[in-house]
């Protein structure tokens, strides 16, 4: 059923990203505060899910999905970018 598949999808999507949070975390790629900008959003996303699935008999629409991806789109170029850029946990850009 391609609903099942994309609530499936959302959701593996989600659990993927957090794992990568996670090792960013671990490496020191990511700071504290990175972290719990990446975090708040996803629980907004989730949130977001979760209202939608709600109102809609537990089901995502099309719009909903569309718009979801793009929402997570957006944390997983952030996850990237923290995990990427000069700022490391405990590092020389931590703080000046």
């Amino acid at each position: 059923h391609p609903q099942n598949m994309a609530m499936s999808r959302v959701g593996a999507r989600s659990e993927n990203q957090q794992n990568r949070v996670a090792q960013g975390v671990r490496s020191g790629q990511m700071t504290a505060h990175e972290t719990r900008n990446v975090e708040g959003r996803e629980a907004s996303i989730n949130r977001e899910t979760r209202n939608d699935r709600q109102a809609n008999g537990g089901h995502l629409t099309g719009q909903e999905r569309q718009q979801i991806n793009h929402r997570q789109n957006n944390v997983s170029r952030s996850i990237n970018n923290d995990k990427h850029n000069a700022a490391h946990e405990g590092g020389e850009h931590d703080r000046r």
